[in-house]
């Protein structure tokens, strides 16, 4: 079975136009139980007034697209900082010994660190653009039915679980030089310093490489999902002239 018709078939999934969601729906159904066969060829009629090849190009530009809109928006200056949805907000258990650093003083050195992590994880968004395309690359016939039958972000789901670890190893470099050259691991160190010359206190650890990457992907998943979502309501809306052909039916 040539990756053709597998994206096709995904495809059927991420399009919903003036048609019908449904009949969409049905019609993707249908290609599905086809390209599961033995036989190529009862995978590569038409659907509609659109070919195989036509549909597949149109899920290729649509995951470029959301892909292209995700990196746009988050690896960019304040795409983290100044977003409430996905702002990184300073380690939990940071967070639990503010009150006391900002009694003694410390309180501009959390904010300035707060702003560094979220300046590491605009710089190290946009490693997860050749990961995506990777990871369509590899969808099979199953992997295209458990998206059918799951819910409504099943897509972002699938790409969470294919990419999570080679995302994570890609952002880690860039995460730690960008926390190192921001001067966030200076003004880490200069808090937990302070911190220690306080009277019983326990002690406060954690690593700002992997709570930066963490953090990092749940943004990067989490507007991936809003794409999904915006590409099932109405892809020609969200994308280019291609979709608004294939897709403005």
């Amino acid at each position: 079975m040539n990756n053709k018709v597998k994206l096709a078939i995904l495809s059927l999934f991420l399009v919903s136009s003036s048609v019908g969601a449904a009949s969409w729906w049905d019609t993707g159904k249908q290609l599905l139980e086809g390209a599961t066969g033995t036989s190529p060829q009862s995978a590569t009629t038409a659907v509609g007034d659109l070919s195989v090849e036509e549909l597949t190009s149109g899920l290729k530009e649509a995951l470029r697209v959301g892909t292209g809109n995700v990196v746009s928006r988050l690896g960019t200056t304040d795409g983290f900082l100044a977003d409430e949805q996905i702002h990184i907000p300073l380690p939990a258990q940071i967070q639990q010994a503010k009150s006391l650093l900002e009694t003694v003083g410390m309180g501009a050195s959390l904010t300035d660190l707060e702003t560094k992590l979220n300046r590491a994880a605009e710089a190290a968004t946009p490693q997860a653009k050749a990961l995506f395309l990777d990871a369509i690359s590899t969808m099979t016939i199953d992997d295209a039915k458990k998206i059918y039958n799951g819910p409504e972000d099943a897509a972002t789901r699938y790409f969470r679980e294919k990419m999570n670890g080679p995302l994570g190893e890609a952002m880690r470099p860039v995460i730690a030089d960008s926390l190192s050259q921001v001067g966030a691991v200076q003004v880490y160190d200069g808090i937990v310093s302070e911190y220690k010359t306080l009277p019983f206190v326990p002690d406060l650890k954690t690593n700002l490489t992997d709570y930066t990457i963490e953090k990092g992907m749940d943004g990067i998943f989490y507007y991936l999902a809003r794409e999904e979502a915006a590409i099932r309501q109405d892809p020609a809306k969200q994308t280019t002239a291609l979709l608004k052909k294939l897709f403005g039916h």
